[in-house]
């Protein structure tokens, strides 16, 4: 089953990856809520009136990706979208649902060595730690935050990179090959109010 997307990212920077990621949903793109190409210019407009805008296109999505980009933190916007998405919004007597969130990470210099490295442990298991440094506190809290957590190894104490997190990361390229896979599990996750993750909604 598709659901209504919405992606956050850093205009100047994730563009590409941005019009990338609507071709790869092919035909669930119909189900894309956020702005494309064609959308009107804002950039000359109120804040007020681009929140509004941007409300309109999030409110009743259910699942949010954000594209992890080297200066993600310098837009204006990307923490503030994930705030809302997270929290319950009411129109008209209607109540929207904390939205499953996938954050994919940009390819950069031919590579994902600008954000992540993995290493081999000493019982042999892998893992990989990021650089926390470059992303909102917002998703930082949302990272490893499964309550009761579910390890894959009980000695090094790792968990599944899908699941033990709210907000899983996936690379560009493994995320384009199949789209459809990561925005069910941050969808799936959603259900239930988020019910097994320790949420963190305020930025």
């Amino acid at each position: 089953m598709a659901h209504k997307t919405f992606i956050s990212y850093k205009y100047d920077e994730a563009q590409r990856l941005r019009d990338d990621i609507i071709e790869a949903l092919d035909d669930d793109a119909t189900y894309y809520k956020g702005e494309t190409s064609d959308s009107p210019d804002l950039t000359d407009t109120s804040t007020e009136n681009i929140k509004k805008n941007l409300r309109d296109m999030m409110y009743d999505t259910s699942v949010t990706i954000v594209i992890i980009s080297p200066n993600m933190k310098n837009s204006k916007w990307i923490d503030w979208e994930i705030e809302y998405c997270l929290k319950d919004n009411t129109r008209k007597g209607r109540t929207s649902h904390t939205n499953g969130v996938v954050g994919v990470i940009m390819k950069y210099n031919s590579g994902y060595s600008w954000f992540k490295s993995t290493h081999i442990n000493d019982d042999g298991c892998s893992s990989t730690t990021y650089e926390e440094s470059k992303v909102y506190d917002i998703i930082n809290n949302n990272r490893f935050n499964q309550n009761p957590k579910k390890y894959s190894c009980d000695v090094c104490k790792t968990v599944n990179a899908l699941t033990g997190s709210y907000i899983a990361y996936v690379d560009e390229e493994t995320f384009l090959s199949n789209p459809t896979k990561y925005i069910n599990n941050a969808y799936d996750k959603s259900e239930n109010d988020a019910e097994g993750y320790d949420l963190t909604k305020k930025r």
